[in-house]
């Protein structure tokens, strides 16, 4: 819960700085589950428990590749074994060309996300 509320805290504050969009908290943890009549209690409390962690990965992984699209948009050097859906469109590891305005391309389509 303190991670979750970091995470909040943080992009209220550093996303409004740099007027990067700010993620939907509900839009990434759901707790739903718990409304099945067919689940006990301890099924129930363990759908909500799995609701909400996965969710809040998730809320984590977008409000890191926003902020990763912002400062550093460029691929790593290694394979990422599972990368979020904004590192495949990065700028390549080792291409400097144009970097500083690449980046600001990146920030800009970032900004116009609602």
């Amino acid at each position: 819960m303190i991670y979750d509320l970091s995470l909040t805290v943080y992009q209220h504050i550093c996303f409004r700085l740099y007027r990067v969009p700010r993620v939907n908290r509900s839009d990434y943890i759901i707790i739903d589950r718990h409304h099945l009549a067919y689940l006990n209690t301890i099924e129930k409390i363990n759908c909500a428990y799995c609701g909400y962690a996965n969710g809040l990965i998730a809320y984590a992984r977008e409000i890191t590749a926003r902020t990763e699209q912002y400062w550093c948009p460029i691929k790593h050097a290694h394979k990422v074994l599972d990368s979020h859906t904004r590192y495949p469109f990065f700028v390549p590891y080792g291409d400097p060309d144009d970097l500083q305005a690449k980046i600001e391309k990146f920030r800009d389509q970032l900004s116009k996300e609602k």
